[in-house]
């Protein structure tokens, strides 16, 4: 039985990386009438951030950990699992400031751990998560596509392919809804402006 991970890290109930997401799961379950979607809100539920305590714990061998480090370390454990468990991941990502929401980063932060996604060979590092494959659906008010102008004010790309990789997943595509402050400024609607993207979408779901 296949699983699909989503992730959403847009605060806005209404975003644009919303509505993609949610049509990529609604094509993908229409594919995959057997399959089971899990579901991650990193807006409403954020990750925490990474502090010492983590660090010692994540690094104390898991025979070893006190009861006070694995409950420390128990949301990370979980959101490896769902990475663990899914075939598939959809992210819908809201450029900030050129890169990736802080709640992303924070996820990010909690399941790339040594040991657990990711170990070190001979060879150097070497992914854990082998076999696995995303679609990253970024929404941007400007428009940063390779081949743009400010196509080198794009960070979210490089990087995400850069971590996802170090984990094991390369089979990676990337969805760009560019331009999205067209719709604030009125000169295309929502449902112009989306319909190519939607479609790109749903071919890649299914």
């Amino acid at each position: 039985m296949p699983k699909l991970l989503q992730l959403d890290s847009s605060p806005l109930e209404n975003s644009i990386s919303r509505e993609l997401t949610r049509e990529f799961v609604k094509s993908w379950k229409a594919a995959h009438p057997d399959g089971t979607a899990i579901y991650r809100d990193l807006a409403a539920n954020p990750p925490k951030p990474l502090d010492a305590a983590w660090i010692a714990s994540s690094y104390t061998p898991e025979d070893a950990r006190a009861p006070e480090q694995k409950a420390i370390i128990a949301s990370s454990e979980e959101l490896i699992a769902e990475l663990e468990q899914a075939d598939e991941y959809v992210v819908g990502v809201a450029m900030h400031n050129f890169s990736i929401p802080s709640v992303l980063k924070l996820w990010i932060d909690q399941v790339v751990r040594k040991g657990r996604t990711f170990s070190y060979s001979a060879n150097g590092p070497q992914g854990l998560l082998s076999g696995k494959k995303a679609t990253i659906l970024v929404a941007s008010g400007g428009v940063y596509q390779a081949g743009t102008p400010a196509e080198g004010m794009n960070f979210i790309e490089p990087y995400l392919k850069a971590i996802l990789g170090f984990i094991g997943v390369t089979d990676v595509k990337f969805v760009s809804a560019g331009g999205a402050s067209q719709l604030n400024a009125g000169k295309v609607d929502r449902e112009t402006f989306l319909k190519p993207v939607l479609e790109h979408v749903r071919t890649l779901a299914a």
